[in-house]
């Protein structure tokens, strides 16, 4: 009875064709790649490496040869065990760059959906290098962009050289300060959102009271925080707890009220008990609104991060951004920005993984 009612949570005609829907789904994503881009889709695949790194080597050959006209200076700081410039660190992120992509173009051409794949992102990874000679020129070599508000890439490299341990333990404190936060928040907004969504009484008094609350910006709170929490580090996490627990509860509560009725009675009929219900029917058909409102916390729960952390955080890399505001020391303001653009991607990329694995029934039905 147990695998009768699980599968209740999907209907009967995704059962009957999820093989051949995920089939068709993998070939139907391999000819919408090369409908991107039919001239890469058409390119011997040795080309398309080649027209990967390209980008990357121009941008190398533009940092080495095109003159230096204005007059910048790079003063030495040490990355790790090496002594290095700006300008050099640059020089090797490139490199690194070219070498990394040219060994995955290398190793998918054994597997036809990471080959298909990257062939699809061959066009954006050479423009890529192409804006950072762009940039390379317009901000170091030439200095036309409105300095110092815009410095080039090496400059920017120069604040990963000269200031590299306080920017790693300032990227510790804000993982930690995020990761305290959103996990409770996303915790409190799942429980919230199936109690609200499950029990009308918890609907009737919860959920007027997270419509008020849910909408004031997490940020409001920020005065009340700081004086009644112990420690600015609880105060923070406070607030990243409401950023995140607004948009997890209100979808989950979506989700489980949206739960098909026929998928209920089914299971009723089939002796399942109400605890039963909840936890394998209801919550599973809730599940793809749990995630979207994940990735909305996430977005939010971030923002809060970086306003909280220049606002009364003892560090973390928005207290770096107030610090280097301060001494107008914008390159670093831009590193800063670069650690959190990459510390954001990765937070996605893992709930990306998370929701793949446990949605993946929904591989070829959905867009």
């Amino acid at each position: 009875m147990s695998s009768l009612i699980t599968d209740l949570t999907v209907p009967p005609a995704v059962r009957a064709t999820r093989l051949t829907a995920r089939e068709a789904a993998d070939a139907h994503g391999t000819r919408r790649r090369s409908a991107e881009n039919p001239r890469i889709a058409t390119m011997p695949y040795p080309l398309t490496i080649v027209f990967t790194v390209a980008g990357f080597i121009i941008a190398e050959l533009m940092s080495l040869f095109f003159p230096q006209i204005a007059h910048v200076s790079f003063p030495q700081g040490q990355l790790w065990i090496f002594l290095l410039t700006g300008q050099e660190a640059y020089r090797a992120l490139l490199v690194i760059l070219t070498v990394v992509y040219a060994i995955a173009g290398i190793v998918d051409l054994y597997a036809a959906d990471k080959r298909e794949y990257y062939r699809s992102r061959a066009p954006f990874r050479f423009a890529m290098g192409v804006a950072l000679a762009l940039w390379d020129i317009a901000g170091t070599k030439l200095q036309t962009l409105p300095q110092p508000f815009f410095p080039g890439p090496a400059k920017v490299m120069e604040a990963f050289v000269t200031d590299g341990g306080y920017i790693v333990l300032n990227t510790l404190y804000s993982t930690r300060l995020f990761i305290a936060g959103f996990i409770v928040g996303v915790v409190l907004g799942v429980v919230t959102g199936v109690l609200i969504g499950w029990f009308d009484k918890a609907y009737y008094w919860v959920f007027p009271v997270l419509k008020i609350t849910g909408v004031i910006p997490s940020v409001a709170w920020m005065p009340f925080a700081l004086t009644l929490m112990p420690t600015p580090f609880a105060a923070a996490v406070f607030l990243l707890v409401i950023a995140s627990w607004f948009p997890v509860a209100f979808l989950t509560a979506q989700g489980i009220k949206g739960t098909p009725k026929m998928l209920v009675e089914a299971a009723r009929t089939l002796g399942a008990s109400t605890p039963y219900i909840l936890f394998h029917v209801a919550i599973p058909n809730a599940t793809p609104s749990i995630f979207t409102g994940i990735g909305m916390a996430n977005s939010l729960s971030f923002l809060t991060l970086v306003i909280s952390e220049m606002m009364g955080q003892p560090g973390g890399l928005g207290y770096y951004i107030d610090q280097a505001k301060a001494w107008s020391s914008y390159y670093k303001i831009l590193a800063a920005i670069v650690v959190m653009a990459i510390l954001f991607s990765l937070i996605m990329k893992i709930i990306e993984v998370v929701r793949g694995r446990v949605l993946r029934w929904q591989k070829g039905l959905v867009r």
